[in-house]
């Protein structure tokens, strides 16, 4: 035992360590990264050749003590440091093993690297792979879309066949009862033909007429209610003036009532054209006509009357839009006013909108007054929403903006001739008024211009 502790002193290695420590700590500052690495390495070395040879010298210390000598020693003093930092006495550290033990965690750290780079890897394959499959559902949506849609227009068709098919059959109900009524009597002999009288034989126009009447009027309630907001603040986007918002709606729901109604004439034309050459039987002209419009409301050319508004309102000097859009952008809107303008066209006794001027007398029985209107104002500033009238009869109050000395402001009048405008016509007054105009002559006697 006193050899190994001898040779170990004579070896100076702690004295040569600590002479490298000494110079490494001087050099420190000077040396290169692989320099500074090379002298804790041999540091290293040293401290695990004297670890080494003070294991062997531990170990032979306990043998010669006997089998339970030391015990208390060896577990207060070496087996905490064994637990931490050490190696087992049975196997010492030498330089061998330090080489070997960095090489196995070189060989861990390369390991873990090739994990991490593999997870990486499976992590892409998954955002891939999560990002085709929200393109899938994306289309599928798309297509769920789609198809719903085309659901809707079934039903829709389906709805329209059920409907033709009932009105033929109150048809067939119809020409049955007649078929079975008695002959009617000749009157003096004058006449071979039997003499029928309206209401003897009546179509499915006469049979539908007050329940089409009220369907109509809830839906031009329906429309000032809700199609004019939405398309109020589609304009808001782009008009901050509420003034012109108003008057582009009003003027967009005249022209789509006269557009309707010019349309329905000439679709009337045709009808009476077509059949003419061969109507027989009890029923009119007229009414086999405008029960066929009734039958096919569908065949209306709406399109072609919202291209004749959008076209009229381009030309109207009242209004102005901004140049980088157009009229189309409330184009939903007036194809439900012209569909329901032209279904007014088929009641027996057809639904008109007031006539209506800037500066015209306010009428309590024909409109309401705007929240910011002056209520004690008597004129008409302008119009919100036009009265639907039957003859002279007003069905549903319109909406009106009156204020004291608006339309005579200077600062207004100016304002107004300054906006963009896209054309002007010679008398655009003129042809909004007698557009909105019925052909009644009591309705021609309206309220005089002031």
């Amino acid at each position: 035992m006193a050899d190994l502790i001898r040779r170990l002193k004579n070896a100076a290695l702690c004295a040569l360590m600590q002479e490298k420590l000494d110079d490494w700590h001087r050099n420190y500052h000077a040396n290169s990264c692989d320099e500074n690495l090379n002298s804790c390495c041999e540091l290293m070395e040293l401290s695990s050749n004297i670890q080494g040879q003070l294991f062997t010298i531990l170990n032979t210390t306990a043998r010669e003590g006997g089998q339970y000598a030391g015990v208390d020693t060896l577990k207060k003093r070496l087996l905490p440091h064994l637990s931490s930092c050490f190696s087992t006495p049975s196997s010492p550290v030498s330089p061998d093993n330090s080489v070997s033990l960095f090489k196995d965690s070189l060989g861990k750290e390369r390991k873990i690297r090739e994990l991490a780079n593999c997870h990486e890897q499976e992590l892409q394959k998954l955002e891939t792979q999560l990002l085709s499959t929200r393109l899938e559902l994306g289309a599928l949506k798309k297509e769920l879309s789609e198809a719903n849609l085309e659901l809707q227009d079934t039903k829709t068709k389906s709805a329209t066949t059920l409907l033709a098919t009932e009105d033929e059959i109150m048809q067939l109900k119809s020409e049955l009862s007649r078929s079975r009524s008695p002959s009617p009597t000749r009157h003096d002999n004058r006449s071979s033909s039997p003499q029928y009288r309206k209401s003897d034989s009546p179509t499915v126009a006469m049979l539908t007429n007050s329940s089409r009447h009220a369907r109509l009027v809830s839906r031009f309630s329906d429309i000032f209610a809700n199609d004019r907001l939405d398309a109020q603040n589609l304009l808001r986007r782009y008009i901050e003036d509420l003034e012109m918002v108003q008057r582009i709606i009003f003027i967009a729901t005249l022209e789509s009532f006269h557009a309707a109604k010019t349309a329905f004439r000439q679709f009337k034309l045709r009808v009476r054209k077509s059949l003419s050459p061969t109507h027989s039987g009890p029923e009119s002209l007229e009414d086999v006509v405008i029960d066929y419009i009734v039958r096919n409301l569908d065949l209306y050319d709406v399109q072609a009357s919202v291209s004749d508004v959008i076209r009229a309102m381009n030309v109207n000097p009242k209004i102005s839009f901004p140049p980088e859009v157009d009229f189309i952008l409330i184009s939903s809107f007036i194809r439900e006013v012209c569909r329901t303008a032209f279904a007014m066209q088929t009641l027996d006794t057809p639904i008109d909108v007031a006539f209506s001027s800037d500066g015209e007398l306010y009428s309590e029985s024909k409109y309401r007054r705007s929240y910011d209107s002056d209520y004690t104002a008597p004129l008409v500033v302008y119009h919100v929403w036009p009265a639907l009238m039957e003859n002279d009869c007003v069905l549903v109050k319109g909406e009106v903006v009156t204020k004291r000395g608006a339309l005579w402001s200077p600062g207004k009048r100016r304002s107004r001739s300054c906006s963009p405008v896209r054309s002007r016509s010679v008398s655009p007054c003129c042809s909004v008024a007698s557009r909105s105009r019925s052909p009644s002559p009591m309705r021609r006697s309206g309220t005089p211009r002031l």
